[in-house]
């Protein structure tokens, strides 16, 4: 194929993310080789985290790659001639919102050098295809979702571009939407538009992309056309397991003798896009392939699954409350399973209520662990600064149950 078919060309591309001190964080490109030809529209198709926003951030040169080849109309994505030939809708889109849609395409315009008369006639043009025509002077800011989508459609149009980019197109639009802006797709693709598509909607790039690339942590896991991805060679027309050509001939022969008519014909039946897709993921992460995006779900955190039968939940939240009225056992409480901590509180109650029946309290008189442990009441250690509220509190709280 000649180099100026080629829109695209990455070979071995790969980009790291590193930290201050330049050490490597998450490799979120792994040396990936495809390219997108003039006149396709090309799918990028990747759980999160499988690279594809990066891939796409360096084909319009906001970041660099970290090794490999990466051109962009046979330049390096940095060089600006090339920008004046994409068209870029981002995953959000950021539009300002006290504008409303003319201003917004006018400025854009501008910043593409388009004169006055085509800014403006590209303007109406635009509005009236995204459908965007009857609210055209109001302010972005009273938009939904769906329509500022539309507007970002537009705004990635306006400088008439020939590679189109993007990114979840179709993210918040009605069902009548998706379907204007994937006929939109098409029709931009018979008139020689090049489209690059990234989607989660698995569907909409099965019906608009000619050819597509898989990623899965930074890597291609599958490359192809929607016939040969999605090609399924283990049945044909007939359901049945995959026959041979002989086989085939006889049934041919067998039809004309019994019924006197011939197959029309034999093809493998496809398979989904999104059988393919889950297929492709599955076996990646059966593999323990690296990735730096999410991961599907797993079981219930283990600390919560803890209190599932009630009482050991109950029993943690009393002791908690009780440890709360008295601060130099926390620690010991925390360190200490319910029925045991619940035990030695009780034991250390009972044995500061005799002890202060038999010996009276002297001021900055405490009692040791230890003494509490062996029920020695009486025999005291002198500590200062001990907070005598604290003993007072308990002594008071005690009688009252006991008077109860």
């Amino acid at each position: 194929m000649p180099e100026s078919d080629l829109i695209v060309e990455a070979v071995g591309l790969e980009k790291t993310f590193t930290d201050f001190w330049m050490r490597a964080r998450a490799r979120a490109v792994d040396g990936i080789d495809f390219h997108i030809d003039r006149h396709e529209i090309f799918g990028l198709l990747g759980p999160n985290g499988s690279g594809k926003s990066t891939t796409i951030k360096m084909i319009l040169g906001l970041l660099r790659k970290s090794r490999g080849r990466l051109l962009v109309f046979g330049r390096d994505p940095s060089d600006t001639a090339v920008k004046a030939k994409i068209g870029y809708l981002p995953e959000e889109t950021y539009l300002y919102r006290f504008l409303n849609p003319v201003e917004t395409l006018d400025y854009y315009g501008k910043l593409f050098g388009l004169d006055r008369r085509t800014r403006r006639r590209r303007t109406d043009e635009l509005l009236d295809m995204v459908g965007l025509t009857q609210v055209a002077h109001r302010p972005m800011g009273e938009f939904s979702k769906g329509m500022a989508r539309r507007l970002g459609l537009a705004q990635a149009l306006v400088n008439d571009p020939e590679l189109l980019i993007l990114d979840e197109p179709t993210s918040g639009l009605d069902p009548l939407g998706t379907k204007q802006v994937k006929d939109l797709l098409l029709e931009l693709g018979r008139r020689g538009k090049t489209i690059l598509l990234s989607s989660h909607l698995l569907a909409d790039v099965e019906d608009v992309c000619h050819r597509m690339v898989i990623l899965y942590g930074g890597r291609v896991r599958a490359e192809g056309t929607g016939d040969e991805l999605l090609a399924d060679t283990t049945h044909t027309v007939l359901r049945t397991k995959r026959l041979k050509s002989e086989t085939i001939q006889a049934i041919d022969a067998l039809l004309h003798e019994r019924e006197g008519i011939a197959l029309e014909g034999v093809e493998a039946p496809r398979q989904s896009l999104e059988a393919l897709f889950l297929e492709i993921v599955e076996k990646a992460r059966l593999e323990h392939t690296d990735t730096s995006g999410a991961r599907s779900g797993g079981d219930i955190a283990a600390f919560l699954r803890k209190g599932e039968d009630g009482a050991e939940g109950a029993a943690v939240v009393d002791l908690l409350v009780k440890a709360s009225n008295e601060p130099a056992r926390v620690a010991e409480v925390l360190n200490t399973s319910a029925t045991n901590a619940a035990a030695v509180q009780d034991d250390v109650l009972r044995t500061l209520v005799d002890g202060a029946g038999k010996t009276p309290l002297k001021p900055e008189t405490t009692f040791t662990r230890a003494d509490a442990n062996s029920g020695a009441g009486a025999k005291a250690t002198p500590k200062s600064g001990v907070d005598r509220s604290l003993i007072d509190g308990l002594l008071g709280d005690s009688s009252k149950e006991t008077d109860a």
